[in-house]
């Protein structure tokens, strides 16, 4: 038991005294050189805009969060079933995989613009923004996962006359989970990076702006301050994300897989 706390203060309390340190500096270097905040604001100024815009800030987390929520179900369902379409032939695979890799090679920032005239500006082009940017990820782990099955079980279930349909929901969908895993973990913080870029080109603003919006709107009045917190919170929404899918992982990996087994203790 002690070991494990050992361990686990050892992986926490590095990276605590680092961004202290960190902060710290921060907030004597600026404090020291005298700098304007709207050129580097403090981090108190940073904490005091937070204080002085939080229903607003609250407001477009909201709005981002929901965007990204469902822009990143979408690639999910999109990318894990078209995975599995692909899979199912080499004929299919071999004409439509390379356009799936060259849609992943085009900029969002030039496709964003198309999809606005198509679907105009408010939530469902960014939904779409959001989930273009993470279904290429779902749809090439997922299928490499699918075509990495031990071909010595494949033989076997063929023994046994298992259908194709079978050998995929039984064998191939299973074995495929580790990669699936790893395709949500890229997925979702490119989800959250793919709805701000979609509120710059398509996002509405006033209350409904989420935070590519405020950031726009305090970079157009130089609120610099604000524009740091709306950073930071974009940043601590990324991460809250990536946690909630790293905890659903282990839930779903911790009792087999040795990606999340827990290490012995000697």
């Amino acid at each position: 038991m002690n070991a494990i706390r050992s361990g686990k203060l050892g992986r926490i309390v590095p990276p605590v005294v680092a961004f202290v340190l960190f902060v710290g500096l921060w907030q004597l270097i600026v404090g020291q050189a005298d700098i304007p905040p709207y050129m580097l604001p403090k981090p108190t100024d940073i904490v005091a805009s937070v204080g002085d815009n939080w229903r607003s800030l609250l407001g477009s987390v909201y709005t981002t969060a929901l965007e990204t929520v469902i822009g990143f179900l979408l690639s999910v369902a999109g990318g894990v079933l078209g995975a599995i379409l692909l899979a199912s032939s080499k004929v299919i695979e071999r004409s439509v995989y390379p356009y799936a890799i060259v849609l992943q090679t085009i900029p969002i920032v030039a496709v964003a613009p198309i999809i606005v005239i198509w679907f105009d500006a408010g939530l469902r082009s960014i939904v779409i923004i959001a989930f273009l940017i993470g279904f290429c990820p779902m749809l090439s782990n997922t299928l490499i996962g699918l075509n990495s099955t031990d071909q010595h079980l494949k033989n076997l279930f063929r023994l046994y006359n298992a259908s194709k349909w079978q050998t995929m929901w039984k064998l191939r969908i299973p074995a495929a989970l580790p990669y699936i895993v790893g395709g949500l973990k890229i997925s979702c913080s490119l989800c959250v990076i793919g709805a701000i870029v979609g509120e710059y080109v398509a996002g509405v603003g006033g209350g409904q702006g989420g935070l590519g919006y405020a950031i726009t709107y305090a970079a157009m009045r130089i609120q610099t301050p604000y524009l740091f917190a709306c950073g930071l919170m974009a940043s601590l929404l990324g991460i809250a994300f990536y946690q909630l899918v790293n905890w659903f992982s282990r839930k779903l990996l911790g009792s087999w897989h040795e990606s999340e087994l827990a290490p012995d203790n000697d």
